[in-house]
């Protein structure tokens, strides 16, 4: 095959197994960044690091088996000393997180820099790994030749699937509510140290591809940016993989524009898909918090326009309040202009000789608001120390959110009263 999905063969071994690092990473980093440890898989990936330098000056090999076997002791021993740190000497697990992974690191980068001394080591692969040599020692696989690092992490790749689908009743509630599956019988303690061995073994098999530092934007990116996509666990399980591959394709792209190294051209994609998720995701971006924001500040300032209406029509029932004064109620509201026409465009402002009345609409939405505020002031009224002159404030801010039933609620509790604490009418509700 001279290419395959529009990649020469080195290119498409590059993507993939870049997308089999993300995949996995994003898979096992669901469960860490729902349970707050994305730090434990920093510490793990920099952890393996002194494991690798003694696997060498131990073996005097650089073979697989001898660097897997001290990577994976190392990512295991990281678990242990952080959990024992925790556990017995009351330090936070953050800081327990933090010594210990910072500590490991710097031994490592001491050992590899010995090794580096005895053999051809090069200690830039231990930063960003060798993604780019990928498709350069293979192994024939069903007639095709399989680069042996996209093997390996294929296995993992599988592994750790398999792992999700097998735990996914424990790993989603110990993720949600630990105590909830103690309760239940649920062994969160197995579970805890099993999801922690996998992320250890992905973290050694992927460092030859993408490096001690890079391993932990593969296993955290892809699962935030999911995670400020959805609130559902199946949708991030499925999304993070696809930011994931996503990630693989663009960075290869950035890599070979710019000419740098792959991992990181591909964690910098990762990079960029969590930006866009930051500022643009349908619920928890930026823009749509602060689209949500003026929504509902320009609800209440429509509300506030009826409530004001409704009560200028109970002073002045045969007057409308003329554009000054509703203007300088409103404190000049720049957004006034645009309330006034949503008003007059739903039928429940009317307008005419430069006043404004409210219509049938109009009138009984507000009449619905100011009952809301006058049960609200007699319910604090009769529960709080607040004098009277203290209860519009509060009602006023509160008027804006109570439902139905509660508005059915707070006038059962204080006893369908006719008028509120300063003698002013509250108007019809359901009783009983």
């Amino acid at each position: 095959m001279d290419t395959i999905l529009g990649f020469d063969a080195i290119g498409f071994w590059i993507v993939f197994t870049g997308a089999l690092v993300n995949i996995s990473g994003a898979l096992l980093g669901n469960y860490l960044v729902l349970r707050k440890m994305s730090l434990m898989g920093d510490a793990i990936s920099h952890a393996v690091l002194p494991g690798l330098a003694i696997a060498f000056l131990v073996t005097q090999s650089r073979g697989a088996l001898p660097m897997l076997a001290g990577a994976l002791l190392a990512g295991l021993l990281t678990i242990l000393l952080t959990e024992t740190i925790r556990r017995y000497a009351g330090v936070a697990e953050d800081a327990s997180i933090g010594v210990v992974f910072t500590s490991m690191f710097a031994l490592g980068v001491v050992l590899i820099s010995r090794a580096a001394s005895q053999v051809d080591l090069d200690p830039g692969c231990v930063l960003y790994g060798i993604l780019e040599s990928a498709a350069l020692d293979t192994h024939p696989l069903f007639g095709v030749e399989v680069p042996y690092m996209a093997l390996h992490l294929a296995i993992v790749t599988l592994a750790v699937i398999g792992f999700v689908l097998l735990f996914w009743k424990e790993l989603k509630l110990v993720s949600f509510d630990p105590a909830l599956a103690t309760t239940l019988g649920f062994r969160t303690t197995l579970v805890h140290y099993l999801l922690m061995a996998m992320v250890a073994a992905f973290s050694v098999v992927a460092f030859e591809a993408v490096g001690s530092i890079l391993v932990v934007a593969m296993l955290v990116a892809p699962s935030a940016t999911a995670y400020l996509l959805t609130d559902r666990l199946k949708v991030m399980a499925l999304l993070a993989p696809l930011i994931g591959i996503s990630s693989a394709f663009l960075g290869r792209e950035l890599a070979f524009e710019f000419e740098t190294p792959v991992a990181g051209a591909m964690a910098v994609a990762v990079g960029l898909h969590f930006v866009l998720a930051v500022f643009f995701a349908p619920r928890h971006g930026l823009l749509a918090r602060k689209i949500y924001q003026f929504r509902v500040g320009f609800r209440v300032l429509r509300e506030d326009i009826l409530a004001l209406l409704f009560r200028w029509e109970e002073r002045r029932p045969s007057e409308g309040m003329t554009r000054e004064e509703l203007f300088r109620a409103m404190a000049g509201n720049p957004a006034l202009r645009p309330a006034l026409v949503a008003l007059r465009f739903a039928g429940e402002l009317e307008s005419g000789d430069g006043t404004f009345r409210l219509s049938d609409a109009g009138r009984k939405a507000g009449g619905k608001l100011i009952r809301k505020h006058r049960l609200w002031e007699s319910y604090l009224a009769k529960h709080t120390p607040l004098p009277s002159d203290h209860l519009h404030d509060p009602a006023d801010r509160v008027e804006h959110y109570i439902s139905g039933e509660m508005v059915d609620a707070v006038a059962r509790e204080v006893g369908f009263p006719d008028t509120d604490p300063h003698g002013k009418p509250i108007g019809d509700f359901k009783k009983g």
